[in-house]
């Protein structure tokens, strides 16, 4: 059978699902939907809107959650997550690391672009808070949409301080509903690619906010500047990070 990945570059999800898929053997057609005519289109006959998916020429799924993707590709899965506890804690502790490099990175590369993709510094400083919102507003009876991943830093947002204070408020508040919940997530959230187990999306929540931090000490290296308490193998054992900080199908020096 053969597949196709769409994806774009800067999408930690999609670089995670071509990684696992070439880990597992899977041969797939690499679609980078920024760089091929009608491959959002093709996503759209599907009933899809976003990326990462994955196609087997009759189908396709959202590739949020690589449990689906073993599945749809047929493929074992059997890695458990890390206890909810330790997820919470270590998403406090990624995020701490993320409000660190941002008190680090010159203000003068604030709107200096991403390697291929059209997102700034800044962007990043933000959207990688914004995950964790989405999956509060999830765990609170609402839904983790596509429009949380697309928002935009608004106009008081303006500086990498403004980012980090921005983050200390969402920090607070992940703590603050962790405890007013008695430390136990719900069974389910709803997703805009479906139910889901809350733990799942938790664990999906800070890989993902902990890639965007490795992101940020990649910055801090491309600006000269030695990242303060970089994070590291013990910080980040048990995530199902993708092995590279940045897509090799995208050169370093691309524009966005």
């Amino acid at each position: 059978m053969s597949f196709r990945v769409y994806w774009q570059p800067g999408c930690t999800s999609c670089l995670r699902t071509k990684e696992f898929l070439s880990q597992h053997g899977v041969a797939y057609e690499s679609v980078n939907v920024r760089a091929t005519p009608g491959a959002m289109e093709e996503l759209a006959a599907f009933g899809l809107r976003s990326v990462p998916a994955v196609s087997d020429g009759e189908r396709a799924i959202y590739a949020q959650e690589i449990r689906e993707v073993a599945d749809f590709v047929g493929i074992p899965f059997d890695q458990s997550a890390l206890p909810p506890g330790e997820l919470i804690n270590r998403l406090d502790l990624i995020l701490s690391a993320a409000d660190r490099y941002l008190g680090q990175l010159p203000e003068s590369s604030i709107d200096d672009r991403l390697p291929g993709r059209n997102r700034s510094w800044r962007d990043l400083g933000y959207h990688l808070f914004v995950i964790v919102q989405g999956f509060l507003d999830a765990a609170r009876g609402g839904e983790l949409t596509e429009e949380h991943f697309l928002r935009k830093p608004p106009p008081e947002v303006a500086s990498f301080a403004d980012c980090a204070a921005f983050g200390a408020g969402v920090r607070a508040e992940l703590g603050d509903w962790w405890r007013s919940v008695g430390q136990r997530l719900p069974a389910e959230v709803s997703t805009y690619y479906g139910q889901q187990a809350a733990h799942t999306v938790l664990e999906r929540s800070c890989w993902h906010v902990a890639q965007h931090v490795r992101q940020l000490m990649a910055l801090l290296e491309i600006a000269g500047i030695a990242p303060d308490q970089p994070l590291g193998p013990a910080e980040l054992a048990g995530l199902p990070l993708p092995e590279k900080v940045w897509d090799s199908e995208v050169p370093l020096d691309s524009p966005g």
